[in-house]
């Protein structure tokens, strides 16, 4: 098992370094490829460092796959000028923006709700296997991961914009006009990662055989006396 899930997390970075290379020729915009792709090289680098010491399942790396593919095509054109709109007219004949009344390019959107949807479950694995959550817990901290990154994101992104300015910092930023962008970017990737934790808290509910009392007692209390400056005053008495 452990060699065919090694195996499977060296298709998939094949898989990826093919797609990724491939986007790599020829972007829209190089400085601003070069500065979407920094975290994804970051992001990458840490995965494959840390697959001995914490492999993922294989649901989880196909989760980060498909995402960060997403990710390399929105670097590749800009996440504003993803051409999907003449990719679906190609495939049907029939325009996506005008069939759903879209005024802008969605396509950021799209990535900024499948970041939640599609890393949540990665976010849950780790938090079971290391801070060794259980019940409520192992469902509500992944979600509030995804939320509070995302809003980091936009920080990052704000931050970028602000350093490098210009034409750079404006596709980078990637507003395209709407002064609430970054609070429905975080909206969406909320609302993907609280539909990934419903789907996983619904297949638990059908498999898991005591679903019910983990869920309980995440919520017991542990410790009954208090922290606070009661635990400081216990931390000094030890001490002494």
């Amino acid at each position: 098992m452990l060699f065919s899930r090694r195996r499977y997390l060296t298709g998939l970075a094949v898989a990826f370094a093919a797609v990724w290379g491939l986007l790599a020729v020829s972007p829209y915009d190089r400085s601003d490829w070069a500065l979407e792709n920094f975290l994804s090289v970051v992001f990458v680098v840490y995965l494959l460092s840390t697959a001995r010491a914490l492999p993922l399942s294989r649901v989880s790396y196909s989760l980060i796959f498909l995402f960060m593919c997403l990710h390399s095509v929105g670097a590749h054109y800009t996440y504003a000028l993803v051409p999907y709109d003449d990719w679906a007219r190609e495939l049907t004949g029939a325009s996506l923006d005008d069939a759903l009344g879209f005024q802008r390019n969605h396509f950021d959107r799209l990535v900024h709700f499948l970041y939640g949807l599609l890393l949540v479950y990665p976010i849950r694995e780790i938090f079971i296997r290391v801070a060794v959550v259980r019940g409520f817990w192992s469902y509500f901290l992944p979600v509030d991961v995804a939320m509070s990154t995302s809003m980091l994101f936009e920080l990052f992104e704000w931050a970028a914009a602000e350093v490098f300015g210009g034409d750079l910092g404006a596709a980078y930023l990637g507003t395209q006009g709407d002064i609430w962008d970054a609070h429905k970017d975080m909206a969406l990737a909320s609302t993907g990662a609280l539909i990934g934790m419903t789907i996983t808290a619904g297949l638990n509910i059908w498999l898991q055989r005591d679903f019910a009392k983990e869920w309980l007692d995440s919520l017991t209390v542990k410790i009954r006396e208090p922290l606070g400056e009661d635990e400081i005053a216990r931390m000094l008495r030890d001490r002494d």
